[in-house]
């Protein structure tokens, strides 16, 4: 397979999808349909997820209902198996809480003629500094 000339696209139109889905509380059950059953990984703070069941069962247990969100960047790359890198960088406020900085990668793989989230990394900008 080779590079996918449209990644950047593919990129930024991936990540106003899933958030547009992600930040509904009534529409965010409907991000598993990103996932595959078995082959998509989370890492959410550091906590390793295999497979949609258990990605949105991480998901469906977070409490908040509001998310503010700014997204700075959203970097793209192609990958040789015709997948694509995506690196978000931004800001988010869930319900009161104080906005924090975030980032999350995606790798999107390849499936028939569309795409599904085989690797999703979340991380709050926080540092443990002494």
């Amino acid at each position: 397979m080779a590079l996918n000339p449209q990644y950047e696209d593919i990129g930024k139109g991936f990540v106003q999808q899933y958030y547009a889905l992600f930040d509904n509380p009534v529409q965010r059950a409907n991000v598993i349909n990103f996932y595959s059953t078995t082959d998509s990984f989370m890492t959410f703070e550091g906590l390793q997820i295999q497979g949609a069941p258990k990605i949105m069962e991480k998901l469906s247990s977070l409490t908040f209902q509001k998310i503010t969100r700014v997204i700075t960047a959203v970097d793209s790359q192609p990958m040789f198996d015709g997948g694509v890198l995506i690196n978000v960088l931004g800001r988010l406020q869930c319900d009161e809480d104080p906005p924090h900085a975030y980032s999350q990668i995606f790798v999107l793989k390849p499936m028939g003629g569309t795409f599904f989230c085989a690797h999703d990394i979340f991380r709050l900008n926080i540092h443990n500094s002494v």
